[in-house]
């Protein structure tokens, strides 16, 4: 059994879930399509990966090479998720609003051409998602491993 992978994959489950009830408290309903989604709150990226290091940092010490290995990974996924992946987010955004602009009332366009605008993170949704992994895997240490 693989504890560090299994908390990491069991941290990913968890905020799914969490997605899924955070949009029900914010949208009044349930919208099982966001599991295979990206974005949201929280971070199912921040929240796996600090999980994995977090796992990291207790299997094979805060001071080892592999958890420094895994920590700085997780801060270039955090980067990504708030960062780059935000800015395409709000690109794809502009250029759909550009197309809707453009072709508005023609047939040339069509509805499903759009593109996906919710890539990214924002930085509470990724902080959120880094303390949720990392007590996860606290807590599954603890209570269950």
């Amino acid at each position: 059994m693989n504890r560090v992978f299994l908390t990491a994959f069991i941290t990913v489950i968890i905020a799914q879930i969490l997605k899924i009830i955070y949009n029900f408290v914010r949208e009044g309903k349930v919208d099982f399509r966001i599991i295979t989604s990206t974005g949201g709150m929280p971070s199912s990226h921040s929240a796996s990966v600090m999980a994995l290091t977090t796992a990291v940092g207790i299997e094979s010490g805060w001071n080892s090479p592999l958890f420094g290995v895994t920590l700085f990974f997780s801060l270039i996924v955090m980067y990504d998720a708030a960062g780059i992946r935000r800015a395409a987010g709000r690109q794809a955004e502009i250029l759909n609003r550009i197309m809707d602009d453009l072709y508005q009332g023609r047939t040339l366009y069509e509805e499903g051409e759009k593109l996906k605008e919710l890539l990214g993170h924002t930085p509470v949704e990724v902080i959120v998602g880094a303390i949720l992994g990392v007590v996860v895997a606290l807590m599954l240490y603890k209570y269950v491993w």
